[in-house]
């Protein structure tokens, strides 16, 4: 796995929505209840949204100051 696939993963919002829901679920199981999990499902929601925007921002910038950079393009539906 190399960098590009690292940056891929952390502006993947699925990967997000797969760590938020893993969270939640061990949350409940230990035994707090679902409003605890929420909550932390939301900040852990928005800490990879400010992330991704980050990243986003960077490869952009890179990109624009002519740097060998990747961009993906999102998928349809995936935005």
């Amino acid at each position: 796995m190399d960098k590009d696939d690292i940056i891929r993963k952390l502006t993947s919002r699925k990967f997000w929505a797969a760590v938020c829901s893993f969270g939640g679920l061990i949350i409940v199981a230990i035994g707090h209840s679902e409003s605890e999990a929420a909550q932390v499902t939301a900040i852990i929601m928005a800490g990879a949204s400010v992330l991704a925007y980050i990243l986003g921002e960077g490869l952009i910038d890179a990109a624009r100051e002519g740097a060998d950079v990747w961009v993906e393009e999102a998928e349809e539906g995936e935005e």
